[in-house]
């Protein structure tokens, strides 16, 4: 690999050296010609700019585990359930946990762009690994046009297949959506529907983790093994889970014409809007499903049955409708209004509908069932909630020092009675050795209800009932970036009481006392010619790492040579993932949720994955080999109990920009 690099990195000098970066030369390596793109905020559905996928270089990331993050803990398969173990980037257990596992393949509104495009575009990418056994791929598309400089539709699809590198481990999943949006000078409107069907085989894990660590101990000495062959705890269990988000924001902005003579013949008008009506429906729904029609497997792997002792066919449903009116006075309209308020009320409803016990347990033997847990004696199959909040927003979006955005919320309906929610940032631009320092200080505080499904909950493995009281958060951190060294330092710590977590029999459990976690991460970016060396790393730790373990260290290393060969720009290296050693969470696949354990300690190995990324007009394309690590640094490649990561494997990828 040492002597590749060093060949191309003399082609690169030669071609380097004949082609001088010249504005011509930039303006063919421009991106995809989009005027730009932004994300709603809620609740107003105000813009915020986003980040157009036209990069050039670690495309080939779509395809390994780093693509979430460098700390990912996953059952090892792409399309397949994870957590993330970089707590700043962790999000709290949602309304409906059963799909928190999949969080990361559904999308919701705050994931869609929108696009202003002066032309129709689509981007289409393709990427493929494994052999016939192992097969893993992925098709993606988006398309957005605009019908006039205000009015713009798109579609997304997402569609992933994957057999897994391991037995009873395949995967597959269709996501799918449609957006639109008109911006006129007094009517606003946007909106997106997004759906997802994903299906996932549960093996359970390994029966031995010396098939991976140790062969030739379990095989009389034959020390190689095809992972298709590991015996696994499951074979007949599946996960299923399918819903869909739509999100419906309209803005009616009241202002007045202003009118600018720019010469004797022509007289420019622009609406000066000072006041919003906003409105904002937001619809989720959801249904997990976890099925295993293997008694033996049942018996065995959970232990307990209490609804059917012979098949588990457990099938949860959630909807959400979220109805929110407000009013906003907007920044910048005169040279006093320095920054934009708003006022709003949220109303949402929520339903919830379990399985039902049917059996008569008045019978003797029980029909082979397990006794409900002591103190319960039923669940509602069926439950609505009604709720509702006021709250406040104060922005300041203009201007090139400082920027700023707070929100806050406080229930006084149902189950959201007495909640707060606040967060916010600021940010400021100071200008420092002819370049720009940036600072953000950022906080949030929130004391929340916990979901109506972790305090009553009934399926075949598990049922609970809890009296759990509100989790408070507080979270406070500054990022600091710095350019002209390509520095980014984000230090943050958050306070948590009464958290709320999974213990070791994957039940949930309330910590009665509070936990504080800190978190620095630093990126830190190297270049000298061609030659570049990118760096994140992020120590963190927990005052009390049974209710919250994670690894102290976590880092990402990329070093790779970055030129062009002729109009070819080329991209080769190598990267690491890498985490310290730390109690792991462990994976139930009947709810899909990581729980607490204190077995076995994982970590303390690097995921290496070489590479060749390029570029070549509107197509950028890779090769890679992901894991080529393996074995070079001992066999213990677990991000999980009993779930090995993949294997080496031979991947490749394309994706091409047309403009029409």
């Amino acid at each position: 690999m040492a002597v590749a690099l060093a060949f191309v990195a003399a082609v690169c000098g030669v071609f380097a050296q004949r082609q001088p970066d010249t504005g011509e030369a930039k303006k063919a390596a421009a991106p995809v010609q989009i005027s730009y793109a932004w994300s709603p905020l809620w609740p107003s559905g105000q813009h915020e700019e986003a980040p157009m996928d036209t990069l050039e270089y670690n495309y080939f990331q779509r395809a390994i585990p780093s693509q979430i993050s460098y700390a990912w803990a996953c059952t090892g398969n792409l399309g397949a359930e994870g957590k993330n173990m970089l707590f700043m980037q962790q999000r709290p257990i949602s309304e409906f946990f059963l799909q928190d596992a999949q969080m990361a393949w559904t999308p919701t509104y705050a994931d869609i762009k929108f696009y202003n495009t002066r032309i129709p575009m689509t981007q289409v990418s393709y990427d493929a690994g494994g052999g016939r056994d192992n097969a893993q791929e992925r098709l993606r598309m988006l398309f957005s046009g605009n019908a006039g400089k205000k009015t713009q539709i798109g579609a997304n699809l997402d569609y992933i297949y994957s057999k897994g590198s391991y037995d009873n481990q395949a995967a597959k999943g269709l996501i799918w959506g449609v957006s639109g949006s008109h911006m006129g000078d007094r009517l606003e409107v946007q909106g997106s529907w997004n759906h997802y069907n994903l299906l996932n085989k549960e093996n359970g894990g390994i029966t031995d983790d010396l098939y991976i660590t140790d062969p030739a101990q379990l095989q009389g000495g034959v020390s190689t093994i095809n992972p298709k062959s590991i015996p696994t705890n499951l074979s007949h269990a599946h996960t299923k889970i399918v819903g869909g988000e739509l999100f419906l924001n309209g803005r009616y902005k009241i202002g007045y014409w202003r009118e600018e003579e720019v010469d004797d013949t022509t007289t420019l008008r622009e609406y000066i809007p000072f006041t919003a009506f906003f409105y904002t429906l937001n619809f989720k729904n959801a249904k997990h499903i976890f099925r295993d029609d293997n008694m033996i497997e049942v018996e065995e792997f959970f232990g307990r049955s209490y609804l059917n002792p012979d098949i588990t066919d457990d099938r949860t449903n959630y909807s959400s409708l979220a109805n929110t009116v407000g009013v906003s006075l907007l920044e910048g309209f005169n040279k006093y209004a320095k920054f934009g308020m708003s006022a709003f009320v949220t109303y949402e409803m929520r339903k919830y509908k379990q399985a039902v016990d049917t059996m008569d347990r008045s019978m003797e033997g029980g029909l082979g069932l397990t006794p409900f847990p002591e103190g319960i004696e039923s669940v509602l199959a069926r439950k609505s909630q009604n709720m509702a909040w006021a709250g406040a927003q104060i922005s300041k979006q203009q201007g090139s020092i400082i920027t700023y955005e707070a929100t806050g919320q406080i229930g006084f309906l149902g189950d959201a009675a007495g909640e707060i929610k606040i967060d916010g940032s600021i940010k400021t631009r100071i200008p420092l050795f002819g370049d720009t320092v940036g600072i953000t200080a950022y906080g949030s505080l929130k004391n929340t209800s916990p979901s109506y499904l972790l305090r009553e909950y009934i399926s075949n493995h598990f049922i609970w009932q809890n009296s759990f009281g509100k989790e408070r958060r507080m979270r406070f951190g500054g990022i600091l970036t710095i350019p002209w060294t390509n520095t980014a330092l984000n230090i943050g710590t958050e306070t948590l009481q009464n958290l709320i977590y999974f213990d070791r029999d994957a039940l949930p459990r309330q910590n009665s006392g509070g936990v504080q976690v800190f978190s620095a991460t630093l990126d830190q970016n190297f270049k000298l010619g061609i030659l570049h060396w990118n760096n994140k790393v992020t120590f963190q730790t927990s005052t009390n790492d049974v209710v919250m373990p994670l690894p102290k260290v976590a880092l990402y290393s990329n070093l790779y040579i970055l030129c062009r060969i002729a109009t070819l720009h080329l991209q080769l290296g190598v990267d690491c993932s890498y985490y310290s050693k730390y109690y792991a969470p462990g994976y139930q696949p009947a709810t899909a949720t990581f729980y607490n354990q204190r077995e076995m300690k994982l970590g303390n190995y690097p995921f290496m994955n070489a590479y060749a990324n390029m570029k070549l007009g509107r197509v950028r394309f890779y090769v890679m080999m992901s894991h080529v690590n393996q074995g070079v640094f001992g066999n213990d490649y677990f991000s999980l109990p009993h779930y090995p990561l993949n294997p080496r494997r031979f991947q490749m990828g394309l994706s091409v920009d047309f403009l029409d």
